[in-house]
């Protein structure tokens, strides 16, 4: 199953409970609240906060 944006939208973020969504590159998830990025792996999402990375809410920002 692919993952796609209409079912990201019905997921939360695990750590904190915000909304997600899916990254442009559509190599994760990213949580609006915490900036956590949650990896798809076999087109499978890996909803585990130890598996996820945060970035920066605007990675242009921190080029400045």
């Amino acid at each position: 199953m692919k993952v796609t944006e209409e079912f990201v939208e019905k997921m939360i973020c695990p750590a904190c409970g915000a909304k997600v969504r899916l990254k442009e590159d559509k190599s994760g998830i990213k949580c609006e609240g915490c900036r956590r990025v949650y990896p798809i792996e076999d087109e499978i999402i890996v909803m585990l906060p130890e598996k996820a990375t945060v970035e920066d809410e605007d990675p242009a920002a921190s080029n400045a």
